[in-house]
């Protein structure tokens, strides 16, 4: 019988409705997807009793739970998770669930042709007894970060139905835009009025991250000369030649296949282009802030020494800042952390504390002011066809919100 029996049929309900991002787009949330999917919760946080529930003007929805002690020096909590999906197929969800996984067996997602196998995916073996839940091949799961946004409000609505459970003032934020990486842009850290705050945005069990990449987009966009290439001897500069020049600049061991740890990359995203003009979209990572700057100027150096060389300005680089190492931040008030190892250790969760190669609204929200560690939502293979999530495991996270509530108003 498990504790939280809404959990999961408030997470299959989530997934099913498409709030993919639109990183095209020019409004803020990026998509009405999102707009509408945000405004049904906010309906639903009322419903279950949370209070001063409001939209933001950046379309994050905040909602309060009042203190149950009396006691002014428990910290106020804030939890915070995403609600869109990466830039894979989001529409259609159909889950599969696979009940009593046993660890060993493939297991087909739908009538796609595509598995999930053990010798593809060897963290499937840590599930065994596990109930699963799988796309059926033709789309992303969206457990990045449904997963995160049911267990919070599974956490609030428990607390709700068991005021014996003391607790401090909580804060819960919902937001839309995190997988296009703006979404944290504006939160309004002093609206919100936490001490400090979590993402439930993290992967497998454990997982507690208060170090990420520094990150950036770069566009290099290259101005060709087409001539017919009869007489373009002397005469013709191929844009798409230029591209492949440009990026054979970069050292080959600085790609995400080659590289592992806190080792940072460029990652060309997107080539797009012809002898006239073409497009080169990296994204550029490093847990060194140093090393990150470095790693913008070796852009903007290439383009000067080939701009030079032909005598003209053909080449640009626009660099836009992501977000930055939020170990920068927490490394100096280490609470969150502190008390979210605590709280696993008290359920016997291995706290798994490494830097993270990848960044989440924390990343921001920490920069605004706001301390926000990065605590497991429970997916596995996140952003595609073979995404996957142990409903143990967001029971797990769901009882980690709750241990980090008791814990604070603890003496």
């Amino acid at each position: 019988m498990t504790k939280y029996p809404e959990l999961t049929e408030r997470f299959l309900k989530y997934v099913k409705v498409d709030t993919q991002s639109d990183e095209n787009s020019e409004t803020v949330p990026s998509s009405p997807k999102e707009v509408a999917f945000l405004a049904d919760l906010a309906e639903e946080l009322k419903a279950i009793g949370l209070e001063n529930v409001r939209t933001m003007k950046d379309g994050y929805v905040f909602a309060e739970l009042s203190s149950n002690i009396d006691d002014s020096a428990v910290p106020t909590i804030g939890f915070i998770a995403h609600v869109d999906t990466a830039d894979f197929n989001g529409a259609n969800i159909n889950p599969q669930i696979i009940e009593n996984y046993d660890g060993q067996s493939s297991i087909k997602l739908g009538n796609s042709g595509y598995e999930l196998t053990t010798n593809e995916f060897p963290s499937l073996k840590k599930y065994a007894r596990h109930t699963l839940i799988t796309t059926d091949g033709t789309t992303l799961l969206g457990a990045d970060d449904k997963a995160g946004d049911a267990e919070i409000i599974t956490a609030a609505q428990y607390l709700i139905a068991h005021p014996e459970i003391k607790h401090g003032d909580l804060r819960f934020a919902f937001g839309p835009d995190e997988e296009i990486g703006i979404g944290a842009d504006h939160f309004d850290v002093e609206t919100f009025g936490a001490d400090f705050a979590y993402t439930m945005d993290g992967g497998p069990l454990g997982e507690l991250e208060w170090e990420t990449f520094n990150a950036a987009s770069a566009v290099i966009t290259i101005q060709g000369r087409n001539v017919h290439p009869g007489t373009a001897k002397d005469t013709m500069v191929n844009a798409i030649q230029l591209a492949f020049d440009f990026h054979e600049q970069l050292p080959v061991h600085d790609r995400p296949e080659n590289t592992e740890g806190t080792e940072g990359f460029w990652h060309l995203l997107a080539v797009d282009g012809n002898p006239e003009e073409a497009t080169l979209r990296y994204i550029v990572r490093d847990h060194d802030r140093n090393i990150f700057e470095e790693r913008k100027q070796r852009l903007l150096d290439i383009a000067d020494a080939f701009n030079q060389k032909l005598g003209e300005k053909r080449i640009k680089v626009v660099l836009k800042d992501q977000y930055y190492n939020m170990g920068e931040i927490l490394k100096d008030d280490m609470r969150s952390v502190n008390l979210a190892e605590k709280a696993m250790n008290n359920l016997e969760i291995k706290p798994i504390i490494e830097p993270v190669r990848g960044g989440t609204d924390g990343s921001k929200i920490t920069f605004l002011g706001l301390p926000t560690p990065n605590i497991f939502a429970g997916g596995e293979n996140m952003h595609g066809r073979f995404e996957y999530v142990s409903t143990t495991v967001m029971e797990q996270a769901t009882d980690v919100i709750l241990e980090i509530v008791k814990l604070a108003q603890e003496k």
